[in-house]
């Protein structure tokens, strides 16, 4: 029987700090795998298994140079969370204000 690989989309991807920390560190630079792995006290393979999950939720891509893969970010994929959260953002904001007029009108 044949599997068909997990698709992961970002709100997946980002749910492990694992993986929210290494996109922190492909912010500043894209990193080889052995530059990302110095940074974890797990294995370079589980280290490969979260950047596999990135990388099928788009949010980092891979390009081999000699021996080792080279990861970017792809920032702009997480404005999908952004937009989420902005939408939470605007219910808060009425919240509070309705919080706010409740508060000052005792």
């Amino acid at each position: 029987m044949i599997q068909e690989a997990v698709k992961y989309d970002v709100f997946q991807a980002i749910a492990d700090p694992t993986r929210r920390n290494v996109l922190k560190l492909l912010a500043s630079s894209d990193r080889p795998i052995s530059n990302i792995s110095e940074h974890f006290a797990i294995s370079r393979t589980a280290v490969v298994k979260h950047l596999k999950i990135l990388e099928q939720a788009e949010l980092v891509s891979a390009q081999k140079k000699g021996r080792e893969k080279i990861y970017t970010l792809h920032s702009e994929r997480l404005k999908e969370i952004e937009d989420w959260v902005q939408y939470f953002h605007l219910f808060w904001d009425n919240k509070l204000a309705q919080l706010q007029n409740l508060v000052e009108d005792n």
